[in-house]
């Protein structure tokens, strides 16, 4: 039976592109989340009296539990029905931050953040598997994807806009109180427009012993390199962390393998061209959120830059993503192989971040760093599309979530890497700078300012160099992993399972 849009029930679903505008705003709340807490955790922790130990936990929370619950969050969104899932979310995203918002303490905000987690870890996979069972002819799907993709990528630095106005000009209570009226627009839009195709569900008895083992791997695996970045690598509890984390995934990979019923089947991750999207994607994360990091702190900390007008200053690298993943992506994912956008997207990013590597204290925005931005988010855009794509292209559709979460989870377990990895590279370069300058550091006055800032920027600049490195990887892997060709040209079948087989008739597969 020929694989086209014609023969699916599914293409012709009027409540589709209204779908797509709630699932959007729910994609864009969490991912603002991200980084809109970031600017405004200065003036939390001083009302909260948050110690300076402990101001990391704001971030870690939820990172912990976000990152630690997105294949259990996958797997629910299976069983109970993506709709259902995604309004849960939803609600509970939004009451979470009310209480973070309305918190009158340290206890009361870490449990905020944490609930925020757990419900987005519910949300997010319920999203973007609502997204893969909907849109079903290549053409549609590729426009639905790319403002899904531009979205994911840009998200983050619209964070960093949005946290600077509310913080300057309101009160840093309103980065949690913003996510009230998006939840709601988003809950109250899903529930009347949102057509779940039926016989996706997942009705198999949830696997225990995978969820223990999954959260407890995952949450290990964060911690480890949240800690790093604060006590060091050599520190025994991140040492601890690491060791954990490798026995919990390993004993998770080994319980997959033999249970009836897997959290996450194991056909899912081993895919070759899945696999390649989720080990390319969780590599460009690190590279990116690190830059979210040290961009921020070189326009704030160097340059004297405002919040608001830090946030500003992001505005061409979403620029670049928007027009990548919705002129650039959108348009030829149907005309050429996925690794074909992916591969060179990832490698222009490359560039634009290798221009950043020269970086220097008195360096000019509009020389540097707006034409590093434009390449950094053009080219990320246009990876970002097609790798959202095809991460769900092809499994059964009791699978979509769990191979959606396994989307999430790359990125979220690629941005606690990139941050602490990072920041911990730029720490010691910064550190090995002053060691260098140390006598004209101790003279005082300008002169000492001026080499404080210089080696901060000279630790910023050898991280990116990292970066860079990383973004390279993340390309190569891409050209090399993901083998599928473009639509309607016969290219390397994805492999899997009977099930999934058959339900490439509904979900055209870009392989076939």
């Amino acid at each position: 039976m020929p694989k086209t849009a014609a023969t699916s029930p599914l293409a012709a679903d009027p409540s589709r592109w209204k779908a797509l505008v709630f699932i959007a705003l729910a994609q864009l709340m969490v991912v603002l989340d991200a980084t809109i807490v970031n600017i405004a955790l200065p003036s939390a922790q001083s009302d909260l009296g948050i110690s300076d130990g402990n101001r990391q936990w704001v971030i870690t929370a939820y990172a912990l539990a976000f990152g630690g619950l997105l294949l259990f969050g996958g797997r629910i969104a299976d069983k109970w029905g993506r709709k259902n899932a995604f309004i849960v979310g939803l609600i509970g995203f939004a009451l979470a931050s009310a209480l973070g918002g309305a918190a009158n303490g340290e206890a009361m905000m870490l449990g905020a953040r944490g609930l925020q987690g757990a419900f987005g870890a519910l949300l997010a996979p319920a999203a973007l598997s609502l997204l893969a069972v909907m849109f079903t002819d290549a053409v549609e799907r590729a426009k639905a994807f790319g403002i899904y993709g531009a979205i994911a990528g840009g998200g983050g630095a619209v964070g960093l806009i949005l946290g600077g106005f509310l913080t300057e000009y309101l009160n840093w209570r309103w980065t949690f109180f913003v996510n009230i009226p998006f939840a709601i627009v988003a809950a109250v839009g899903a529930w009347l427009v949102i057509r779940e195709p039926a016989g996706g569900r997942n009705r198999a008895p949830l696997d225990i012993p995978g969820v223990v083992l999954s959260t407890l791997g995952l949450v290990a695996l964060v911690y480890g390199f949240t800690r790093a970045e604060s006590a060091g690598w050599s520190d025994a509890v991140t040492v601890g962390m690491f060791v954990a984390s490798a026995v919990l995934l390993a004993a998770f990979v080994f319980v997959e393998s033999r249970v009836k019923s897997p959290l996450l089947p194991l056909r899912v991750l081993l895919e070759r061209n899945r696999g390649g999207v989720y080990l390319s994607l969780g590599l460009a994360v690190i590279a990116m959120f690190g830059l979210f990091l040290f961009l921020t702190y070189y326009l704030q900390v160097v340059k004297g830059f405002s919040p608001v007008k830090t946030g500003f200053a992001f505005l061409p690298m979403i620029a670049g993503m928007i027009t990548g993943s919705t002129q650039i992506g959108a348009r030829l994912m149907t005309r050429v192989a996925p690794r074909l956008l992916m591969g060179p997207g990832f490698l222009l990013a490359a560039v634009g971040m290798l221009l950043l590597t020269q970086l220097e204290v008195g360096s000019s925005y509009p020389a540097l760093i707006l034409p590093a931005q434009l390449l950094l988010g053009l080219g990320m855009g246009t990876a970002f599309m097609p790798a959202m794509s095809l991460a769900t292209h092809g499994v059964n559709p009791a699978d979509a979530g769990v191979a959606s979460a396994m989307v999430n989870t790359s990125q979220q377990v690629g941005g606690a890497i990139g941050t602490a990895l990072l920041n911990t590279i730029a720490a010691s370069a910064t550190t090995a700078y002053l060691t260098d300058h140390a006598a004209e550091a101790a003279a005082g006055g300008p002169a000492a300012k001026l080499i404080q800032a210089q080696a901060m920027v000279e630790g910023y600049s050898s991280a990116i160099w990292w970066a860079v490195g990383i973004l390279a990887a993340s390309s190569a892997i891409a050209l090399t992993l993901i083998t599928t060709g473009r639509p309607g040209t016969g290219g390397p079948v994805a492999s899997g399972d009977g099930a999934e087989a058959e339900a490439a008739v509904k979900i055209p597969v870009i392989a076939h």
